[in-house]
């Protein structure tokens, strides 16, 4: 039960994993989108033979480059820690987290690295057509590296395509193609990939921006900002899609989170989308946990119904229905919940009792409910539920998730005018003449960084307490070591990852201000 575990243990690790996470995904995404406009303008240079577009590949090559390496050292740390910090959790889903991750270690990492040697050391070694298509192949590897990444989170989210061995206890892949194809990770991997291609977009607007206010490499500039212009525009615009088909999904597997992401208490039927809202406590409480009111609102009527359910008369559940049930809507109350995962429970805790006295007709009575769907569909499915005391521990945090999905989507519109505005300017040539453009372009680099993070603020919290969605809190998660050792090592990984951040920035902004060669 959850009274008898450390939550000293579980918090420093959550706070370890959070650490090394953020960290990293600052430099991922930049090598996401950053490596497709590598692609394109190499592209542009052996279509055409312009050496102008070789020197400006170079050049942001060279930024790749120094951002590549150094999210490599935090993404293997990051994956090394599902092993220290939480073995309960590998060794309950091991066998089925563990596949995408080896798939992308073995396939998709070991091609992009591979090909980013010729593509940072073959300009004068292989041939132009050779040289372009190790350019792509980085790409296509760093995109492929991201989806066996996501497949294995999404499968978190929403665990399918497997089968409970009650003589392990672990559960283990049953449908390879189940996993993969999991509605959360082709939405996630859609919108993660594209937001990676608008971060870069900014970033290479931006840094461009920089240089036309120096009036230094203004050609570079121009044509680095029309194609990041294009090309974050396109992906801008698919985010703003993929996000749309991301909520739906979220409303139907983790309905929870999706209330949490809008504040909704009380069910509705034709429920609006809030757009801008600001949160105040009430007198109101669901058990322990405050509830919410939304003042100062701008709403769009009738929006989350047809976003959850395709109609406007939609019922959209809230909290209070998701934790206390709605029986007319056939909501499950939690307290329901908690007893059929603590019966699966019980019913796991039997069989191995009578494998240990050699009870073989109750090994084979109990073993058989674990193959019966009636019991798996009503009953295993909630195991998850039984380490709860309280209905109310299922809640997450509904101000990180409404407020963080708010700044994530504000700006992501923000960039779309940014780059419509960037390619309007620059087809007219007069980007230098609007210095306020400029600067704002320039800001939008933290900017950008600020709704990636957002984003995943949303994703992971807003999925608390669970780190496999039904089937395992994050609380029973955590490895047997001692609170001391997690708070050194994350004392040591604040550290060590401050250091390559400003070790990052020092060299990029270095090389940025040296320019291109010449």
């Amino acid at each position: 039960m959850i009274e008898n575990i450390d939550l000293s243990l579980v918090n420093w690790s959550r706070a370890q994993f959070a650490l090394t996470a953020i960290y990293h995904w600052l430099f991922v995404p930049l090598t996401l989108g950053l490596s497709f406009i590598l692609a394109f303008m190499e592209s542009i240079y052996v279509r055409t033979g312009n050496e102008l577009w070789k020197k400006i590949t170079k050049f942001w090559m060279t930024l790749f480059g120094i951002n590549f390496a150094i999210g490599v050292a935090t993404g293997l740390i990051l994956e090394f820690e599902f092993g220290t910090n939480w073995s309960n959790y590998s060794w309950f889903v091991g066998d089925i987290f563990g596949a995408p991750l080896a798939v992308e270690g073995i396939l998709a990492f070991f091609l992009e690295t591979t090909f980013v040697a010729v593509m940072f050391f073959g300009w004068n070694k292989v041939g132009k057509k050779f040289h372009l298509a190790s350019t792509w192949l980085v790409a296509i590897g760093a995109s492929l590296s991201a989806l066996w990444i996501l497949v294995a989170n999404s499968w978190m989210e929403n665990p399918v395509g497997m089968v409970f061995n009650a003589d392990t206890a672990r559960n283990e892949m049953n449908s390879f193609r189940d996993v993969v194809l999991n509605p959360v990770a082709i939405d996630k991997f859609t919108h993660t990939v594209t937001s990676g291609f608008v971060l870069a977009s900014v970033f290479v607007t931006g840094i461009s921006a920089w240089f036309l206010l120096r009036h230094r490499e203004e050609i570079l500039a121009k044509k680095s900002i029309l194609i990041a212009g294009i090309f974050g525009l396109v992906s801008a615009l698919a985010v703003a899609m993929t996000g749309d088909r991301s909520a739906r999904t979220i409303a139907q597997v983790q309905p929870v989170k999706f209330a949490a992401i809008e504040a909704l208490y009380d069910g509705k039927s034709e429920a609006g989308l809030t757009v801008i809202g600001a949160l105040t406590d009430s007198d109101d409480r669901i058990g322990e946990k405050k509830v919410h009111d939304v003042k100062l609102k701008i709403m769009i009527p009738k929006l989350l119904s047809i976003m959850t359910t395709g109609e406007g008369s939609g019922y959209v559940p809230g909290l209070k229905d998701l934790v206390n049930g709605n029986p007319e809507k056939g909501i499950l109350s939690v307290s329901e919940m908690m007893e059929r995962g603590k019966y699966a429970r019980q019913v796991l805790t039997d069989y191995k009792m009578a494998k240990e006295i050699g009870d073989d007709a109750s090994v084979a009575s109990l073993g058989a409910k674990f193959q019966e769907q009636d019991f798996i569909n009503n009953y295993f499915r909630y195991f998850g539920y039984s380490f709860f005391e309280h209905p109310w521990q299922v809640i997450p945090s509904v101000p990180v998730t409404f407020y963080s999905f708010r700044i994530m989507v504000a700006l992501g519109f923000f960039f779309i005018l940014l780059f419509v505005l960037a390619i309007f300017f620059q087809r007219r040539d007069k980007l230098e003449h609007h210095r306020w453009f400029l600067w704002i372009s320039l800001i939008s680099i933290p900017l950008v960084y600020l709704a990636s993070e957002s984003g995943w603020i949303v994703t992971e919290m807003g999925r608390q307490p669970w780190i496999i969605q039904n089937l395992m809190p994050v609380s029973v998660a955590v490895s047997n070591i001692s609170t001391g050792a997690v708070q050194t090592t994350f004392l040591l990984f604040a550290v060590l990852f401050t250091a390559l951040l400003i070790a990052d920035v020092s060299i990029m902004s270095r090389q940025i201000k040296n320019g291109p060669k010449h």
